[in-house]
């Protein structure tokens, strides 16, 4: 199935190819990089460092414990963490920095939709310094209140340290709140308490006042209040990318960065618009109708009717191939 999504993000991809760049790469951080790492093939999470500046956590969607810090002004790999404590991971997706400088990991994704009764979220310290080193994790087991489900983002709100889960459904999935702390015995149970669009990965800004979703072809930013959504999201001009599966702010929230799978990935920078406060015209309250996002033009990445019509195609034929792939 992944293989299928990775060449339909491909086409999709070629199709609205950039027709240049205007920012320079390796030269200062947070800004448009490519993963250099052979190792790293199916980056699925991003969250950036709160210890070392320009530095990105990244992690591919398989089943070995390591977690990669790439450097932004390079895109070279400058420490691989080897988690010890914890068991055979299964589907790693998601990834954050709590405010008490940990990373957390989450292994949480279920191709089958609900085939395991529970997943694991991993935590750890983030190093002091970088190099390849043995990292002690410890390991929480989570379950849904509502019954088992695929999921790909895992969010850690920056004030609060509460743990976030956005489900995976093409129909819409569901923002999942864990409990107040995570307790390493027992189970952790996460409780719906929100509904959100088909989601591959999310973030909360640093201050804890907005939280981005990003799904294969569009992203919305949406206001953070009392533990819940506080509006319905205003889009953002996300790129295309061949198989979009992250998503986080750089350190001082005045940015995204989008990456995605694929050997030598790139990794892009999209400026957040200062105007788009929750309150903004633009802001679309709970249950009204998505507008198409709109492309930012000064990147090259096509028009926003271009890309609205390869999303509608591409929409169209992923849910056929999920389908068929479920019925085989």
């Amino acid at each position: 199935m992944r293989s299928a999504l990775c060449a339909l993000g491909a086409a999709a991809a070629l199709v609205l190819l950039p027709a240049g760049h205007a920012r320079a790469e390796g030269q200062e951080p947070d800004r448009d990089f490519t993963i250099q790492d052979p190792r790293i093939t199916e980056s699925s999470g991003l969250a950036a460092s709160r210890a070392h500046p320009g530095i990105y956590w990244t992690h591919n969607d398989q089943d070995a414990p390591l977690i990669y810090g790439v450097d932004s002004r390079t895109g070279k790999t400058v420490a691989t963490l080897t988690m010890a404590g914890v068991g055979t991971p299964r589907d790693m997706e998601g990834i954050s920095v709590g405010p008490d400088g940990d990373i957390y990991v989450g292994d949480i994704g279920d191709n089958l939709d609900g085939s395991w009764d529970h997943v694991w979220i991993y935590r750890f310290p983030e190093p002091e310094t970088l190099k390849d080193q043995t990292v002690k994790a410890k390991q929480y087991v989570v379950k849904y209140a509502d019954g088992a489900r695929n999921a790909e983002a895992l969010m850690v709100h920056p004030k609060t340290g509460r743990v976030y889960i956005a489900s995976k459904n093409e129909d819409g999935g569901g923002l999942y709140a864990g409990p107040e702390r995570l307790s390493p015995s027992g189970t952790n149970v996460f409780r719906r308490v929100g509904k959100v669009p088909w989601v591959t990965d999310g973030a909360f800004s640093p201050d804890g006042d907005r939280l981005v979703l990003r799904g294969y072809f569009t992203a919305e930013e949406y206001a953070w209040k009392d533990g819940r959504l506080g509006d319905g999201g205003t889009a953002i001009g996300a790129p295309f990318q061949g198989q979009a599966e992250s998503v986080t702010y750089t350190p001082d929230g005045l940015a995204f960065m989008f990456g995605s799978e694929g050997r030598n990935s790139r990794v892009v920078r999209v400026d957040r618009d200062a105007e788009r406060p929750s309150d903004s015209p633009t802001a679309r309250t709970p249950g009204a109708p998505k507008a198409p996002a709109a492309q930012n033009q000064g990147d090259g990445q096509g028009s926003a009717t271009t890309g609205f019509l390869v999303l509608a195609g591409a929409t169209v034929l992923v849910v056929g191939l999920k389908r068929l792939f479920r019925k085989g």
